[in-house]
């Protein structure tokens, strides 16, 4: 009882000091905003509500308790354009408060007021609410849903974008975590339809193209995928295949012998396991269930009570970001597209042809008979080269790779700097990507990269 009185005292009035009101605030953050965003956004709309004692403890009780109490309406003049600025980034007022209190990855359309909220953005009064528990959140038909997982990455960069203006350097040559919360509660089986996913820039051409030679070569391998765990950097237990009979396949922190559709991590020991790994073992659960839909894209479920952290290239250019460059957080029941396979295919064929016409060029330029401006004696070219060059069938492996680690994160924002440092997690080498990797090098070879000197 005395912690729960605890809690209740803690909880700041209007009266106290701004900064410790935003920090109360702070704590019930949805996470899909950076820290400094969150934190300015916060400040802003504290600092305007000083004056209006009453609609700032309004905006403290529902914040604070989740919305559990109807709460009167917390207001802010409308702008001209009816949009708000804070940190250099313009939103609407009521959608930026929204989704850092209640669902990170909201789309702008998808918000009405509730019944008693008097000033709704809807409304255009002077005064526009900004308390997130006047709003609900629907999905609006016009809204193409296979877009709204993706949506929530976007997003995410776009602060970024702004918000590392001074640190841009340090904020790129880092690994990111991109946030994938659960886009709506319920399953989400209807959304696997392609037509839906949007072309590729600029590129309608090329996929065709791409599209018409997918087909070739005999498309079933006996298994979709085969699942490495490891601890640390150390692989425990034997590899699991999974058959292409069982397009669904549970990886969970049970006990149960695995088979067909399910690979369960409780039952293999390790000598090395350290304390920290057996803890972190224990939260795996229900772990996730990966899905292979058509002729090889990959879903991910995560049926755990904690994140899931994957690395995907797919999801990685969705958010706009270089291969590789991001870690994807995936929260508890989320339902995400971790893998494209003619997207992979496409990748590969661009990169190996790349990497064939770059060799080409470069033994070409070292050799002296690079025509054309720039091939001072065929050295300049040669050093730009040497990086397409550089691309080896390992790179091209990797396309068609996942990992993904249970409970625990890596990259700048955590203190693991790779998933090799991670207590338990998976790689799954998706094997008809594998297939269609082999047919790409059979037809464009690569040599394994020369050292140029």
């Amino acid at each position: 009882m005395d912690s729960n009185k605890m809690s209740i005292t803690n909880t700041p009035t209007s009266n106290d000091a701004c900064l410790s009101i935003v920090h109360s605030l702070m704590c019930h953050r949805q996470g899909g905003e950076s820290e400094s965003f969150a934190k300015r956004a916060i400040e802003s709309l504290v600092k305007k509500l000083k004056e209006k004692k009453d609609e700032l403890d309004s905006l403290i009780t529902a914040i604070t308790t989740n919305g559990a109490h109807p709460s009167k309406c917390v207001t802010i003049q409308r702008t001209l354009d009816g949009r708000l600025q804070v940190a250099g980034r313009k939103g609407f007022p009521h959608v930026v408060y929204a989704r850092l209190w209640r669902w990170p990855d909201l789309h702008k359309n998808e918000l009405k007021h509730v019944k008693y909220c008097q000033y709704a953005f809807d409304l255009k009064c002077d005064n526009v609410c900004v308390n997130p528990y006047h709003y609900e959140r629907v999905v609006s038909p016009g809204i193409d849903l296979s877009g709204l997982t993706l949506s929530s990455p976007l997003l995410v960069k776009d602060e970024y974008d702004y918000d590392n203006q001074q640190s841009h350097s340090s904020s790129e040559s880092h690994l990111q975590t991109i946030q994938h919360p659960p886009s709506r509660p319920g399953p989400q089986e209807t959304f696997s339809t392609p037509a839906l996913l949007p072309p590729s820039e600029g590129s309608s051409s090329a996929s065709t193209s791409a599209f018409s030679t997918i087909t070739a070569g005999p498309s079933t391998p006996e298994y979709w995928c085969s699942i490495a765990y490891f601890e640390m950097d150390v692989q425990v237990g034997e590899t699991f295949k999974v058959p292409s009979t069982c397009p669904i396949v549970t990886v969970d922190g049970y006990v149960d012998p695995s088979g067909g559709d399910r690979f369960c991590l409780g039952q293999l020991s390790n000598v090395h396991r350290t304390e920290n790994i057996e803890r972190a073992r224990l939260h795996i659960g229900k772990g996730v269930q990966l899905e292979c839909k058509g002729e090889g894209d990959v879903w991910v479920r995560c049926l755990s009570d904690h994140a899931v952290f994957v690395q995907s290239y797919y999801l990685d250019r969705e958010a706009g970001r270089a291969p590789g460059d991001a870690v994807h957080k995936i929260y508890p029941s989320a339902y995400i597209k971790v893998f494209d396979l003619r997207q992979c295919h496409r990748q590969m064929q661009q990169q190996a042809a790349t990497a064939q016409a770059a060799a080409a060029a470069q033994a070409a330029a070292v050799a002296g008979n690079i025509p054309g401006p720039g091939s001072v004696g065929g050295i300049a070219p040669a050093i730009s080269l040497s990086a397409a060059a550089g691309i080896g069938v390992d790179d091209l492996r990797r396309l068609c790779i996942l990992r993904m680690s249970f409970v625990k994160g890596w990259g700048p924002d955590y203190p693991r700097q790779s998933i090799k440092e991670t207590p338990c997690w998976i790689e799954i080498h998706l094997h008809r990507a594998l297939q269609l990797l082999d047919e790409v090098l059979h037809t464009m070879p690569i040599a394994d990269p020369q050292p140029l000197d």
